[in-house]
């Protein structure tokens, strides 16, 4: 049997559970899962063991490394512990930060630790660091205005004295800044000779546009003969994507990525009126979802309307319902 190569680009949250829902509904012997993350993140305890050990971020790569690990949820436990009442790096650093940064030193590079690590925990999958340079986001905002480091942009209510922007303003571009950096070449072998490329929902600009940033991706993406499927965020989010509608997310992926988009996954199912008015008033946030005002005919891309939606009292992608949707156009 031919194995389906699977390469997912760009992380959120509820990614973790996604890439966990594709090993499963894909065999062992059916799918060969790559998973390449963004390497910009710069907040608290990930920024505090990057500038000390000089290290690349590890957090996201964490929640991928459990994701494909054999066992999974005694992983993620694992990775997750903090030694609550140790010094500053230690104590509040998860136990993943320490072993990578640990394994990092060891063998020598970031990269040859990361190996290590997935050896360790038996992986079903690769997971690669989209970059190996030391890199930082910076973005640009409707009036002008300009920050830098990811954890300068992605705030929140609960910590305002650190919001240096206007709230009621889009970001418009998005750059790497302060070292020569390129697209790692495993991550370009991997889009190279996929089947089916995803770029996942997430932080528009924290989570997934940093992943098409590095020179080579752009170019990665237009040659390769993979389906590439955009899984377009169900909800907006202030301060970044506050105004979005449906097509801004598309022409903004395209906007970097290039006219490369195969088919577009969004949600159709109703969100309840409660849960709605209770977003739009204490996070500023509105569903993401095709209107009759949308005009997608001269489009090369497929949409693809489906049920994606696990609501309780928040808002989130079934990962269960979206793997399953992801496997139909692979056997399709």
């Amino acid at each position: 049997m031919k194995k389906t190569n699977i390469t997912v680009i760009g992380w959120w949250s509820g990614s973790f559970n996604v890439l966990y829902w594709l090993k499963k509904v894909f065999s062992r012997e059916e799918r060969d899962l790559r998973a390449i993350i963004a390497m910009t993140d710069s907040g608290w305890t990930t920024g505090e063991i990057r500038d000390k050990y000089w290290v690349l971020p590890p957090g996201d790569i964490r929640r991928a490394v459990a994701a494909l690990a054999r066992d999974t949820w005694f992983v993620r436990k694992l990775f997750e512990y903090k030694f609550k009442w140790e010094c500053w790096v230690i104590g509040w650093n998860k136990i993943w930060n320490i072993l990578l940064t640990a394994l990092a030193d060891i063998k020598w590079s970031f990269e040859s630790g990361l190996e290590e690590a997935c050896k360790m925990f038996d992986t079903e999958g690769q997971v690669i660091p989209v970059t190996l340079e030391d890199v930082h986001l910076w973005v640009r905002f409707e009036d002008g205005t300009e920050i830098i480091w990811e954890k300068n942009i992605d705030v929140s209510d609960t910590n305002p004295w650190e919001r240096w922007h206007n709230i009621d303003q889009n970001i418009v571009d998005a750059f790497l800044v302060w070292w020569d950096w390129t697209l790692n070449p495993k991550a370009r072998e991997s889009i190279l000779t996929s089947d089916i490329v995803i770029i996942w929902p997430g932080d528009f600009y924290t989570s997934i546009i940093p992943n098409l940033l590095s020179p080579g991706m752009k170019e990665a993406l237009t040659d390769t003969k993979a389906k590439i499927v955009y899984v377009v965020n169900i909800m907006t989010k202030k301060w970044e994507t506050t105004t979005y509608e449906l097509p801004d997310f598309i022409d903004n992926i395209e906007k970097y990525a290039g006219e490369v988009i195969d088919y577009v996954i969004v949600n159709d199912w109703i969100i309840s009126d409660e849960l709605v008015e209770k977003y739009k008033k204490e996070e500023w946030k509105k569903p993401v979802k095709m209107k009759e005002s949308h005009n997608f005919l001269t489009k090369e891309y497929k949409i693809i309307n489906a049920d994606l939606i696990n609501e309780s009292d928040v808002v989130r992608h079934d990962p269960e319902k979206l793997a399953k949707v992801i496997r139909k156009i692979i056997k399709n």
